[in-house]
């Protein structure tokens, strides 16, 4: 199952939020294995931006508590704009 996670943040906020992010991704692939990966659309329109987190392969609901965990331990609820919407997906078996 791959975890996304997607947010707004204003451009005058991105600098401090992707060292917090990057952070907070990294200690969570040592803790949990995991290849984060860190994301933001092409276009700011009015200075804002979207910025997408995205977790494959996670071990389910375990790994989303340490998400939650290492998000409010961060503090990056400070930089964003809104709430983080998180959203699961799983891969399809394939066509016989």
């Amino acid at each position: 199952m791959d975890l996304y996670v997607y947010y707004k943040v204003q451009a005058a906020q991105a600098a401090g939020l992707q060292g917090a992010v990057v952070a907070m991704q990294s200690a969570l692939s040592v803790a949990h294995g995991v290849a984060a990966q860190l994301k933001r659309r092409p276009l700011a329109p009015d200075g804002v931006q979207t910025w997408m987190e995205v977790y494959p392969a996670i071990a389910g609901d375990a790994f989303v508590a340490a998400l939650d965990a290492a998000v409010a331990q961060a503090g990056l609820a400070r930089w964003t704009s809104g709430p983080r919407h998180v959203e699961l997906f799983e891969d399809l078996p394939p066509c016989a």
